[in-house]
């Protein structure tokens, strides 16, 4: 997959999440917005990689449906943004199948969809 169609996916699937009400929902708290300008955009990524593969990439995860909490850090809030918080939601939305390992293509491309929900939510709410 080239870097455009990376980037049409990445634009067509946040408007698509755009028209669930609960997904739309979504705002980084001022907090969080703060953590996410200090800490800086390539820290952020990590933690975004990091928290997917730790949290959702098993076949089986621990606790499933329930361990991505809703707040305290941005890559959160934007995993229940970007429906990358459980494996049934990556499932319903995303179309990779429960039950098996994520491949680290797939861990990068949901972080990278994590990212650009934070980045967004950055943009729309500049710092003061």
């Amino acid at each position: 997959m080239t870097a455009d169609d990376e980037q049409q996916w990445i634009a067509e699937t946040l408007t698509r999440l755009q028209h669930s009400a609960f997904r739309a929902k979504f705002v980084l708290t001022d907090k969080d917005r703060a953590y996410a300008r200090v800490k800086g955009k390539a820290t952020i990524d990590r933690h975004a990689h990091e928290m997917l593969r730790e949290r959702v990439g098993a076949a089986e995860p621990k606790n499933d449906g329930k361990q991505t909490p809703w707040r305290g850090h941005p890559v959160f809030t934007s995993q229940h943004a970007t429906a990358t918080c459980c494996r049934g939601c990556i499932e319903k939305w995303h179309h990779i199948p429960k039950g098996r390992e994520l491949t680290e293509a797939e861990v990068n491309r949901l972080a990278d969809l994590v990212m650009a929900w934070i980045e967004r939510d950055l943009i729309n709410h500049p710092a003061r």
